[in-house]
């Protein structure tokens, strides 16, 4: 599909039954919905954001931007009103376009995002230094030396083994395949706006959000959760499911608790059936 100012973007519908939009982590890297079965009643809108996977390799990146193509998604697939699920970095850009466009949004999943603030850095680097143990020190090797296409590889397989509890070699390498170069001029520039924007101003936003929303925790993710409790807490319509003993990809390590989540939710706030 071509956006309106005139970038190309990778996007796929999977399944049949009622459509979720879905919006991926990064920022700068790329589809990785391809394991996440929500069960025969679903259809999965996937894609890749600007700048990376198999969507074209230019910006600009900005939140504003991203939340058009987002919007650009949804009406290329001929979708008035959908329910749109994001993990991580893809959870805050659901959240923005929900706040965007309230009246394309019929419910929200909000996977193992971050919050609204910017003060769980701190807590999480900490946490994925312990978690990585003895892989640390060859991961700190390839994090600052130029690397060639087989390193930058290694060293995302690495970083992602420690979002899982279990397996996490295993889940990591089926993430990085297929393997797209990571965009981190688009990492940089949005990261530099979100922070940006004071925590403040997304919870007084939050308050007037009357989307229903579905917050999708791992108990044992490295990313501090209570980052995400003032989300929880400006939103009016909100339900807040914690995975006992999961990392930051819940529909890898839990697949039927996810699932059984989110189709949960979505038959009784989405306008599914």
């Amino acid at each position: 599909m071509i956006t309106d100012d005139g970038r190309e973007l990778w996007t796929s519908a999977t399944g049949r039954g009622e459509p979720i939009l879905c919006c991926h982590g990064g920022p700068g890297l790329w589809d990785m919905f391809g394991t996440l079965d929500p069960g025969p009643g679903f259809r999965l809108i996937r894609w890749d954001q600007r700048g990376a996977g198999r969507s074209d390799p230019r910006g600009p990146y900005t939140l504003d931007r991203m939340v058009a193509d987002v919007d650009a998604v949804r009406e290329w697939h001929g979708l008035d009103r959908v329910p749109v699920l994001g993990h991580s970095w893809g959870a805050h850009l659901g959240l923005l376009y929900a706040l965007a466009r309230p009246e394309r949004v019929s419910a929200l999943v909000y996977v193992s995002g971050v919050g609204l603030g910017d003060g769980w850095h701190a807590e999480f680097k900490r946490n994925f230094e312990q978690v990585l143990g003895e892989r640390h020190p060859r991961w700190a090797e390839l994090r600052a030396k130029d690397r060639d296409g087989a390193e930058e590889r290694e060293l995302a397989v690495l970083q992602w083994t420690a979002d899982f509890v279990a397996d996490g070699a295993r889940h990591a390498e089926a993430m990085a395949t297929p393997w797209f170069p990571i965009n981190y001029e688009a990492n940089a520039a949005l990261g530099e706006e979100m922070r940006a924007v004071p925590e403040s101003e997304l919870v007084e936003a939050c308050r007037s959000l009357r989307v229903p929303t579905l917050i999708v925790d791992g108990t044992a993710d490295n990313r501090p959760r209570w980052a995400v409790d003032s989300l929880e807490q400006a939103l009016p319509s909100v339900t807040r499911v914690r995975l006992p003993g999961v990392g930051h990809v819940p529909w890898l390590e839990a697949p039927d608790a996810f699932r059984a989540a989110v189709t949960d939710f979505l038959v009784r706030h989405g306008g599914v059936s």
